[in-house]
């Protein structure tokens, strides 16, 4: 199953790039997807669009449209689960058939959400209920139109069991530690110490989520409209650093353009590979992959980007997909229940090890290894998210896609000319000139 789809039942935002067309008459943004006061009272079919596929096929999606029929009886949900999410559902928003609830699309541009989706409401009510990462993304002119449904934090998914056979008991707390800590598997055990995840392209776009972790800056999104990346001291660069500097190091799989996502699971679970940047929504996956392997899930375990500000460790919390109503849809009230009731009722959140996007639940016992560790978790501030996608897609930098990441790779073992220094200065000047021409 591809992470395009995180670990998520419904509901990531990357950094948003290249915009969709414009549907089929797209209207003015309305509020009439606002929450529904009485569930007796709403009714219709609706067709929700997920990437999760292997949720639709072997029936979870059906148990939650049954436990939700209990509370909305006059309402029936119908799933179309698609493998192609971003790229199919891109093509759709041409027209008006993009199902009555959807993940937005990571090519969406924020300012144009209005044009596609139903307001959800306005934000300053949605922010006493819900978290900053929940809506930040979602948030367009005082009206919030998607709404990440949980959130996951950010670090390294990793084999305990081979990093204790090289000797490594300890987070590492700079990138130098890290570069050791990988060097010592690389010496004395048969694993690979980092796996890329190259060829599949998408697990490299979690690079972007360094992001805030490695300055423990909540401001690092929006400060990036009128400053550099890439600059020295700021997570990017130290981010990139680190990638560049552990493929340069031959600390990685020799062939990248051969990996594989499914098989990389395995090969975790197993001992055959020992680290990779992920979210921490794969640690569900990794620990499904141990048990199918015979092997403990104790054995796996996760830790933060290796980097301090005041003697602690900081992990962003990157939200989800966020869902939202097609602004077509005849039945908005009942499309607004559903995600109301995934939200606040089911247990999403807790079956996949996320950060709830409602105020004041209980963080999930994966991430209790980071609470007792004191790691301070980071909720970036999006108040210039809108701005920071149009310069992104203006400078087609690519943030948060693989491209820029994988020539990175390519640069570091060899495979293309160029140094990192180069890269940066690039990557800074295309930036910088689609700053000046976003106002």
């Amino acid at each position: 199953m591809k992470r395009r789809a995180l670990a998520a039942v419904l509901l990531s935002a990357a950094l948003l790039a290249a915009g969709c067309g414009g549907g089929s008459g797209a209207g003015p943004a309305d509020d009439s997807a606002l929450s529904p006061a009485d569930p007796a009272k709403v009714s219709g079919d609706i067709t929700v669009l997920t990437n999760r596929t292997d949720l639709v096929t072997d029936g979870t999606m059906q148990k939650y449209a049954d436990l939700f029929k209990k509370d909305y009886p006059n309402v029936t949900v119908k799933f179309e689960g698609i493998t192609d999410y971003e790229g199919e559902v891109k093509i759709r928003m041409n027209t008006d058939k993009y199902g009555d609830v959807l993940l937005i699309p990571n090519s969406v541009v924020t300012t144009d959400y209005p044009k596609f989706f139903a307001s959800l409401g306005d934000a300053a009510a949605m922010e006493a209920k819900y978290t900053a990462a929940g809506t930040g993304k979602g948030k367009v002119g005082g009206k919030v139109y998607g709404l990440a449904g949980f959130s996951f934090i950010n670090g390294f998914v990793y084999n305990k069991d081979v990093w204790t056979a090289a000797g490594v008991t300890e987070w590492p707390k700079t990138p130098a530690d890290f570069l050791a800590a990988l060097q010592a598997i690389k010496a004395k055990t048969g694993a690979t110490p980092y796996y890329t995840n190259y060829k599949d392209g998408w697990p490299l776009s979690s690079w972007s989520s360094v992001l805030g972790s490695a300055t423990c800056d909540a401001k690092a999104s929006d400060n990036l409209p009128t400053s550099d990346p890439w600059a020295a001291g700021g997570d990017l660069n130290a981010g990139d650093t680190l990638l560049f500097d552990i493929v340069k190091n031959k600390l990685s799989e020799s062939d990248p353009t051969t990996t594989n996502w499914e098989d990389s699971k395995g090969l975790l679970a197993t001992g055959k590979i020992a680290t990779m940047w992920l979210g921490s929504w794969s640690l569900v996956q990794m620990q499904d992959a141990a048990r199918k392997a015979g092997k403990s899930p104790d054995s796996i375990g996760y830790l933060p980007f290796p980097a301090q500000v005041g003697g602690k460790f900081c992990s962003v919390v990157a939200p989800d997909y966020q869902s939202a109503v097609n602004i077509h849809s005849p039945n908005k009230a009942a499309a607004r229940a559903w995600i109301d009731w995934i939200l606040e009722k089911s247990d999403t959140a807790a079956v996949n090890q996320a950060v709830s996007a409602l105020k004041g639940a209980p963080l999930p016992s994966a991430l209790k290894p980071f609470t007792d560790a004191g790691v301070q978790f980071i909720d970036l501030a999006q108040v210039n998210a809108a701005k920071v996608s149009e310069i992104d897609n203006l400078s087609e930098v690519g943030i948060g896609k693989p491209e820029y990441r994988q020539r990175l790779i390519d640069v570091a073992r060899g495979a293309a000319e160029g140094d990192l220094a180069g890269i940066f200065a690039d990557l800074a000047k295309r930036w910088s000139e689609a700053a000046k021409n976003v106002g």
